[in-house]
């Protein structure tokens, strides 16, 4: 529905260009993603089903990675179906209700990129439940501040949404409202996320080296070298992405380069969390290994 002027913005359906600009692409990227949603789901949902079940697993750090697998599970389902739909048919629209929806359902997963890496032994339950609740509740804070503003907007003209993600810069740029005050508060909010998170993690690192350096096993070292850089990895993939599509200016020509930016954070991470983090932890596999035999014999 196309309308000018005035607030009839919950009304609007507005046209999605995800990646119909290039109709070869459809069919391959459908299978790839669809791939990579289900080794999302199974990878996330599996994780905290062997967390939930196995005792030895019942630890601070197995707690707060449950909840990652959560809402790395949740941050998926709110955008993978959508893209995937827009892949297959030809109807590439969203009501402008389910624009907000999505983005708001987005941004209260988007405290999934902080992962305190403590021992268990500073960890109380008391500590362990704030750290779980303080990014769903700054999530929730920031999906308020930023798609209040956007309740009041209008849109008109050829609003088309030039990418798959109802991302909030994206909405922004196809209002016919003012967006000084949403680019603002959009702004103010990431470059908070992004400078507090990067500087928890960097605390962490430096306290996690300075520990491996004083071990004196060689071995014992290499080994805690080597987990860590598949966590740096996964922390590079998620912020290294986000600075990218936050910092660097857009033009006409660079639209492509976003839309396979935001297809690296949204899908690629959320599958490579599981894999990163928990999967190659030695209680995890054996735990995940005595469940698959366990439902083998009473299957």
């Amino acid at each position: 529905m196309w309308f000018a002027g005035g607030n009839q913005s919950a009304g609007a359906t507005l046209p999605l260009l995800g990646f119909s600009e290039h109709p070869d692409l459809q069919v391959p990227l459908f299978l790839v993603l669809l791939t990579v949603y289900a080794g999302t789901a199974v990878g996330n949902l599996g994780m905290i089903a062997i967390i939930r079940i196995s005792p030895r697993l019942h630890a601070p750090m197995y707690f707060l990675l449950g909840h990652l697998s959560f809402v790395d599970f949740c941050y998926s389902t709110t955008v993978t179906p959508k893209l995937l739909e827009n892949l297959a048919v030809e109807d590439r629209t969203i009501s402008f209700t389910g624009c907000i929806t999505q983005l708001f359902s987005a941004c209260v997963s988007s405290g999934r990129g902080v992962h305190p890496l403590l021992y268990p032994g500073v960890m109380s339950p008391k500590l362990c439940a704030s750290l779980a609740a303080g990014p769903y509740t700054w999530g929730a804070v920031s999906s308020l501040t930023l798609t209040c503003p956007l309740l009041a907007s209008s849109f008109c003209g050829s609003s088309i949404i030039n990418n798959f993600l109802r991302e909030h810069s994206v909405i922004v740029s196809v209002s016919c409202s003012d967006p000084f005050i949403s680019q603002v508060l959009c702004c103010a909010i990431t470059i908070f996320n992004e400078v507090a998170s990067l500087a928890i993690i960097l605390t962490t690192y430096i306290s996690i080296f300075a520990t491996i350096r004083k071990m004196p096993s060689a071995g014992g070292r290499q080994k805690a070298f080597s987990t860590c850089a598949s966590h740096l990895t996964a922390i590079t993939v998620f912020h290294g992405t986000i600075l990218f599509l936050y910092c660097v200016p857009r033009s006409k020509n660079s639209w492509l380069m976003v839309k396979v930016g935001s297809v690296f954070y949204t899908e690629v991470s959320p599958m490579l969390n599981p894999l990163i983090y928990s999967l190659r932890n030695k209680d995890v596999k054996e735990s995940g290994r005595k469940l698959m035999n366990h439902l083998i014999q009473f299957g």
